[in-house]
């Protein structure tokens, strides 16, 4: 019978699943950390875990927040379990359970008063996020901050009570402010280009909405540090709780199946100090852009390239996706001659091995991770990870035949049927514009790229626009199968 997780339980779990070796009544809060969902416990949480293991830094303790109503259920659901998470971590040959505890409190979504009271201690030091691509309040076609945002602009005038991530953030950075206390290092751990310089450009952009002196402030006394961080990890279901069980005795509501590998490249900007990281894997650099550039175009970018071709035709998992020969040459095929051909130099890394490390990522047939989670959110997605890629190659006069491909699949996607006639569900927080726009674009191609809030100037590009129409227009003539043929075979 499973053994239900809990802080109580924890020695009679079974043996092959490990469990704190620390005193997790010693743990302090160091860090308050805005987005807990799946990749910051299966990441950020597993790398202070490990480094509390190895016996220090217990006064970094994570502290949980969250701004949606939905995290609302992942608290809820981590009450229940004393705040611990069950990592999986899942390879072809083999699977490890263990049992995370580094998170000391979650405090209740909307409860800003408490959330403002703990950002205030001068014992947080460092603020990070996990709030996806799509949080950051950045308008597609500029990649700038949008601070005309009904949100943002909704939080500048009632700064008393903010309701987004950078409303709290900046309230806090003010109480500290006032009471002559340091600011907190602000810490972004999302796939976006220049996630720390995004993240500042959030802040100080809300504060110069409430006050000008207060943005220079910001910007001249708070440290936003990049990163660059990496690890598979996808939504747990009632697939992932019954493996666990199963597999190996132990019941959590929650738990996180992820991949063996881990990622963590990040600034060493801490002006208040930080967890010693480097002690457990984590790679401290004077420049993290080309390791962020790497991974947002190559594994980002690659996942975008097989998530739509895949879904269209029929195909649930990454893995099944890399099974289908036509797929992964295709993968193959827009990586090595259109991404990585513009992918600057990497320190003592090599692009193609970083490439083959992707497919063998991509294949892992234990991990579980869905193309609907690949498609999700393209309208935000698409802007980061492969439109830069091509605007980069058109910069350059070459061809962006594969790369405009993918956003024609993307297109065909968001008409809402698969190659066989099924049914797509509503997969982006756009959905309704972009289904509309592309049953348009089916006739006329170029209605797609007249959103030039995604697209910009890249819709201005003739060789982009002719590359682009002639994909779509081959998918709808021949279908998927057809057209991926007929790019492998240089045709398209």
């Amino acid at each position: 019978m499973a053994v239900k997780l809990s802080q109580s339980n924890l020695a009679a779990l079974p043996p092959g699943v490990a469990t704190p070796r620390y005193d997790r009544g010693r743990l302090k809060p160091g860090i308050v950390h805005i987005g807990v969902g799946n990749f910051h416990r299966a990441h950020q949480a597993v790398y202070l875990d490990a480094l509390f293991n190895a016996g220090g830094a217990l006064d970094w303790g994570i502290v949980g927040a969250g701004v949606r109503a939905a995290d609302a259920d992942m608290r809820a659901e981590l009450e229940a379990q004393d705040w611990l998470t069950t990592v999986v971590e899942q390879e072809a040959e083999s699977s490890q359970a263990h049992v995370t505890g580094a998170m000391v409190d979650f405090i209740a979504p909307g409860d800003s008063s408490r959330l403002l009271d703990v950002l205030a201690d001068p014992a947080i030091r460092i603020v990070s996020l996990t709030i996806t691509e799509g949080g950051y309040y950045i308008d597609p076609a500029s990649q700038k901050f949008d601070p005309n945002h009904p949100d943002i602009v909704a939080d500048a005038r009632d700064m008393a009570a903010p309701k987004t991530a950078f409303g709290l953030i900046l309230a806090g950075l003010m109480r500290r402010r006032a009471a002559g206390i340091a600011p907190f290092t602000v810490m972004s751990c999302d796939n976006i280009p220049g996630n720390g310089h995004v993240t500042e450009n959030a802040v100080a952009g809300l504060a110069a909405l409430v006050d000008p002196a207060l943005a220079d402030w910001v910007r001249a006394e708070v440290a936003f540090p990049n990163s660059m961080v990496d690890r598979i990890t996808p939504a747990t279901s009632a697939r992932e709780r019954e493996l666990l069980t199963s597999q190996f005795g132990v019941e959590d509501n929650w738990p996180v199946f992820c991949e063996g590998f881990k990622q963590w490249v990040l600034e060493d900007d801490f002006p208040l100090g930080r967890p010693a990281l480097e002690q457990v894997g984590v790679q401290f650099v004077r420049d993290v852009a080309p390791f962020e550039l790497m991974k947002i175009r190559i594994l980002n970018g690659g996942h975008a390239t097989i998530a739509y071709p895949a879904a269209l035709l029929d195909i649930h998992f990454v893995h099944e996706a890399m099974e289908e020969p036509l797929i992964r040459r295709f993968l193959a095929k827009v990586e090595r001659e259109e991404i990585l051909p513009i992918v600057p130099p990497v320190p003592d890394t090599s692009l193609d091995e970083y490439y083959a490390l992707i497919e063998r990522r991509f294949s892992n047939p234990k991990i579980g991770d869905t193309i609907t989670r690949l498609c999700l959110d393209g309208s935000n997605r698409q802007p980061k990870f492969i439109l830069p890629s091509a605007a980069d190659r058109l910069a350059q006069g070459r061809s962006v035949t594969g790369l405009a491909l993918v956003s024609a699949l993307w297109c065909r996607y968001c008409y809402g049927e698969t190659d066989s006639g099924k049914p797509i569900a509503p997969n982006d927080p756009s959905w309704d514009r972009l289904k509309e726009t592309a049953r348009r674009a089916k006739a006329d191609p170029r209605a797609w790229l007249g959103m030039t809030d995604i697209f910009g100037k890249l819709a201005e590009n003739p060789a982009y626009a002719a590359a682009f129409s002639k994909a779509l227009k081959m998918l709808w003539e021949r279908g998927t199968r057809e057209t991926l043929t007929r790019y492998m075979a240089d045709k398209l």
